[in-house]
């Protein structure tokens, strides 16, 4: 017999799917594309680079929004179809298999409902993610490397291009920084979930007593900023110095000084470059880390006024401690923004994050709806 909790999911997804329709309105979007496609198919579409790539990814974006409601409609039918056959003709093999259906699709619908909500204007835009690792020397840095593994992986399996733009080895074992590239729909949007430190307890396999260890990484986000956001830079305000590459980066590294350093004197920020072949590209791609890093240093001061005026309470410097990760005595990873938590702590560091992302989202997005009511 079909439960009637299948019935009421049906329902829900039936109610969702309409106010969906209402609110992105297709049609609009529709014409978009096709815009979109006229400009693209014009001669001189490819004269500019930078500018037809942004056409092209815009339209995607589009497209993306279109075609997956679509998609999501359409598994929604077919649903339906398969109840009206089950009510006519009662099969197990047919409740077991609406059973499945059903919860995947308000996963998906779940997962579509918060790439919508991802609208603040630099959601969409490509990531930089740094780690750092605090004090503690080759434990620290070996969890930084942990990290740099589990964003990655993490960075992959959405389909994310994941580029490391700058990598410093540790003495021994680890890493004692890093900075990735994440390119592809709102790759800012979600890992802007992760900023703040993480904390790790584990049985040191660098310690031969074998004591248990605590040991912390700091992660900063931000947005890859394009060229339509003006940011100032005056040359006179830039510290450059060139030197060897460190990191994996093929023949190339450590025969010539092409990887650049920056240091922003003003605000103190520094950016560095090392995968590049060339000083030139090195520099090209360490200004625009720095135009992202003011940025975001902007956006803020601009949340830490708006929080003064709302006489809110702001966490200050690294950011306090947003999530631990336990692999002794017992096994355990749990986000302290928002309780979610899980023990398959292999699947986490495997890039399984996707569950704390949304967690922290959600109630970001509802901690907003609700600021909005007052």
């Amino acid at each position: 017999m079909l439960e009637p909790e299948i019935k009421q999911d049906l329902r829900n997804i039936a109610e969702r799917l309409t106010n969906l329709r209402g609110s992105l309105d297709l049609d609009l979007k529709e014409e978009q594309i096709a815009d979109f496609e006229e400009r693209m198919s014009a001669p001189d579409f490819w004269d500019d680079n930078d500018r037809a790539q942004k056409i092209i990814a815009d339209m995607n974006a589009i497209k993306s929004v279109v075609e997956d409601f679509r998609a999501l409609n359409s598994q929604y039918e077919d649903l339906e179809l398969t109840k009206e056959l089950y009510e006519e003709e009662p099969d197990e093999g047919m409740a077991a298999e609406l059973t499945q259906g059903v919860a995947g699709l308000l996963k998906k619908l779940e997962d579509y409902e918060l790439q919508l909500l991802l609208n603040e204007p630099y959601d969409k835009m490509n990531a930089y993610l740094e780690l750092h690792p605090g004090a503690g020397g080759t434990e620290s840095q070996d969890w930084a490397e942990l990290l740099f593994r589990m964003y990655r992986r993490w960075g992959e399996k959405r389909g994310y291009k994941v580029e490391t733009v700058d990598y410093l080895p540790g003495d021994e074992a680890g890493i004692k920084s890093v900075t990735l590239l994440f390119k592809g729909h709102n790759a800012y949007g979600y890992l802007k979930a992760e900023k703040g430190v993480h904390r790790l307890v584990r049985i040191s396999p660098f310690d031969a007593s074998g004591r248990r260890h605590t040991s912390f990484v700091s992660c900063d986000v931000m947005p890859e900023i394009d060229e339509t956001i003006e940011i100032e830079i005056r040359s006179e305000d830039l510290k450059v110095d060139t030197y060897r590459s460190s990191g994996a980066g093929g023949q190339h590294v450590n025969k010539t000084e092409s990887a650049i350093r920056i240091t922003h004197v003003p605000s103190g920020i520094v950016v560095a470059c090392q995968t590049e072949r060339s000083q030139i590209q090195n520099r090209e791609r360490a200004m625009n880390m720095l135009r992202s890093k003011l940025y975001e240093k902007k956006i803020e001061e601009q949340q830490k006024e708006i929080a003064k005026i709302k006489g809110e309470q702001m966490d200050i410097a690294w950011g306090s401690q947003i999530r631990s990760y336990v692999f002794h005595p017992y096994s355990m990873v749990k986000d302290h923004r928002t309780g979610a938590e899980t023990g398959n702590i292999g699947a986490v560091m495997d890039g399984e994050i996707d569950f704390l992302i949304d967690a922290y989202l959600r109630g970001q997005i509802n901690t907003s709806q609700d600021g909005d009511n007052e």
